[in-house]
């Protein structure tokens, strides 16, 4: 190898490296230190996801799993629920049916998905969030519902009951 090889690639590796040790957190802190007062509104009002998370969960009831009868507060699956009788649909989740399941795994996992929301909006008071429509072609109301400012339904897709809804139905089987 020439000495002007063994330069350049000399040269190439000083550069390199001091890139090689900063931590990958060290970098997120920079960054999110440069990108928060990006993220303040005019009036320097907070962008809608921190005031929602500011804000005090006041929706509040005790809910059982749905049945025949009248539905007050009751979950009917795991992205579905009546609270204080107005049908309300997650709107920022899919999860299985279980009501016309198409294998017995979509089943199995429905079941799951409607124990689990059941114990969540159980566990405490939680906020309804709209979102850019107000109903879907059923007439139920579509809501986002969240606690401390956390999705609900992100619980459910973290513990892999539910996904992110992307629009149209997709298959669980």
């Amino acid at each position: 190898m020439n000495r002007i090889t063994r330069f350049l690639r000399a040269r190439r590796a000083t550069l390199r490296a001091p890139y090689r040790f900063v931590p990958s957190y060290v970098i997120a802190a920079i960054a999110a230190a440069i990108l928060a007062p990006l993220s303040i509104g005019a009036m320097g009002e907070a962008p809608a996801m921190a005031r929602a998370a500011v804000a005090k969960d006041r929706e509040s009831a005790r809910f059982t799993l749905c049945a025949s009868g009248p539905r007050t507060n009751c979950v009917v699956d795991g992205d579905t629920i009546y609270y204080r009788g107005t049908k309300i649909r997650i709107a920022d989740i899919d999860t299985p049916e279980v009501s016309q399941p198409r294998c017995p795994a979509e089943a199995q996992l429905g079941a799951q998905a409607t124990r689990r929301l059941h114990a969540l909006v159980n566990i405490g008071p939680f906020s309804l969030a709209r979102i850019d429509r107000d109903e879907d072609r059923f007439g139920r109301k579509l809501r986002i519902l969240t606690r401390g400012g956390q999705s609900l339904g992100g619980v459910l897709v973290n513990e892999g009951l539910a996904r992110w809804y992307q629009g149209g139905r997709r298959p669980w089987c």
